[in-house]
């Protein structure tokens, strides 16, 4: 499920699809970096698939993920946007993605 989120995430910002870039304005994100963040959302999305055959992409694909949404609440908090309703969801995948990686790979 994370990985189809962030997938899906990334095609809205690869194709220029105007939520993301609303999402930017609002943010005050320049739309140039549409591109970048949804290759960084890709990469993640494609790792988290890629864990299954070798679970330490797994492993850091969701650490990038949590770091990713991590700078997107700062993004958020700076503007002064405390609607963090779908910020959590897409946090909480990935952090949830990654506990489940870890305990499922006995790295606790």
């Amino acid at each position: 499920m994370t990985s189809v989120v962030n997938g899906l995430a990334a095609i809205a910002n690869l194709i220029g699809h105007d939520h993301p870039k609303s999402q930017a304005d609002k943010m005050d994100v320049p739309r140039s970096w549409m591109p970048l963040l949804g290759a960084l959302l890709g990469s993640g999305a494609v790792g988290l698939v890629a864990g299954f055959a070798v679970p330490l992409l797994g492993v850091a694909a969701a650490i990038g993920l949590v770091l990713y949404f991590l700078g997107a609440l700062w993004v958020h908090l700076r503007v002064g946007d405390y609607q963090l309703g779908a910020w959590a969801v897409f946090f909480c995948l990935p952090a949830a993605t990654l506990v489940l990686n870890l305990a499922h790979h006995g790295a606790w």
